[in-house]
């Protein structure tokens, strides 16, 4: 008689237990389904598998330098400062001079031409007497690198192309005097150094 109970007491509970959950469904409505619950990937289709496609972004990852010595730690670090005290300038220079190629391109003039330049020489002079004008030897060596990394010419070339074969010359000269080379170039694999702190400087991001 016991076992009777029992059972039937589990029948109550079950269907009660039922009844509950089904009032409590009807009394929770559910929004319908909008146009954004669902992501829409790309796909491959693999072996009958559909294999989705998620892009993610780029991550840049730089190998942490190892320094032999203080002295060598502290060379680099001398050299990172000067290269992004002087990467602004090649910036602007880059920048500055791609803007007057396309002036002169759009203009046959030859009046017109030599306005645009001097207008751009004004610029860079009003650049070098507020603050290049300041810059150490060793500043101004790798800016003359970092142009022509930048431009893909001399700074040499520049003045050559703008103010004349001998005014480049009167230039390289006075250049000499005080350290300089109007004609350094840029090599990657020689200034790895200088490339690697620009690679990580976040200018090109």
């Amino acid at each position: 008689m016991k076992f009777y109970r029992l059972i039937f007491l589990l029948i109550v509970i079950i269907t009660g237990s039922e009844n509950a959950s089904a009032q409590l469904t009807d009394q929770v409505k559910f929004p319908p389904r909008g146009k954004n619950d669902t992501l829409k990937v790309a796909g491959t289709n693999v072996d009958g598998e559909m294999i989705p496609w998620i892009p993610l972004h780029e991550v840049a990852i730089y190998g942490v330098r190892i320094f032999k010595t203080p002295e060598e730690r502290a060379a680099f670090n001398r050299l990172r400062y000067n290269v992004l005290k002087v990467m602004p300038y090649a910036l602007f220079a880059k920048r500055r001079y791609e803007q007057l190629e396309k002036d002169i391109a759009l203009t046959s003039n030859k009046k017109e031409q030599k306005k645009l330049i001097k207008a751009c020489d004004a610029e860079i002079k009003q650049m070098f007497n507020k603050e290049i004008k300041e810059l150490t030897i060793t500043q101004g060596k790798i800016l003359t690198k970092l142009v022509d990394r930048e431009l893909g010419r001399t700074t040499f070339d520049i003045v050559k192309q703008t103010k004349g074969g001998l005014t480049a010359f009167v230039y390289q000269s006075v250049a000499r005097v005080v350290g300089h080379n109007l004609k350094s170039t840029y090599d990657p694999q020689e200034d790895r150094d200088i490339e690697a702190i620009i690679a990580s400087s976040g200018y090109y991001r």
